[in-house]
């Protein structure tokens, strides 16, 4: 049987999570045992829950695992597709699209107006970090992997790489970090996105301002 995608991996195991706990749940408690039944089910309960939940956070590591996979690729001003280039936020874009199902918006200024703020010594992978690097504000963007390094695509001539977050030209420039995947909450697949996308295609998320 073929492996499902992340985007599927994820949207199965909470829906399981769910249908495993409302049947333990609703189960009939047998009169000579409840209390024991009762604590039973609670626990079974959150050990579903608890896995559902690492498998979100394995959803938010498939980001930065994604975005390695795109190293190498050509910078193109306005490219969404890594067979025809990526700009920076087409990078981001692909990679969310592929991973967890979501559009997000097109530029880095719509995006960073979308999860929630994250502080730059809270940082995880899978989180999106922005410059400003056109004389604006959030002007850039891409997905940390961890160790003070990001994904990105730089500019016209140079191809997808890893950056440190640590060097002197990222560190004047950095405008700040945002988290779309809530590892919190295994409910629901990121921050701005109340309810799972619709399984014939993509949702675009609304630009929420949570700053």
């Amino acid at each position: 049987m073929p492996s499902l995608a992340a985007p599927q991996r994820i949207h199965v195991a909470l829906i399981g999570a769910i249908a495993i706990a409302a049947t333990l749940l609703v189960a009939p408690v047998r009169a000579q045992s409840q209390e024991g039944d009762v604590a039973w089910r609670t626990a079974a309960v959150k050990d579903v829950f608890t896995k559902a939940t690492r498998t979100m956070q394995a959803g938010a590591h498939d980001l930065a695992v994604y975005a390695f996979g795109l190293i190498g690729v050509a910078y193109r001003f306005g490219g969404e597709s890594p067979d025809d280039g990526l700009d920076c936020s087409g990078l981001v874009r692909h990679v969310f699209q592929q991973v967890t199902g979501v559009t997000l918006p097109r530029t880095a200024k719509e995006m960073s107006r979308v999860g929630g703020s994250v502080a730059r010594t809270d940082l995880a992978p899978g989180d999106l970090v922005f410059f400003n690097t056109r004389r604006f504000a959030f002007s850039h963007v891409g997905i940390y992997v961890g160790d003070a390094r990001f994904v990105h695509a730089p500019r016209r001539g140079r191809d997808v790489e890893i950056a440190s977050l640590d060097s002197v030209y990222w560190r004047q420039r950095f405008d700040g970090a945002r988290r779309l995947i809530d590892r919190d909450a295994p409910g629901a697949t990121t921050v701005a996105f109340a309810a799972a996308p619709a399984a014939d295609g993509p949702v675009e998320i609304g630009i929420t301002d949570l700053r």
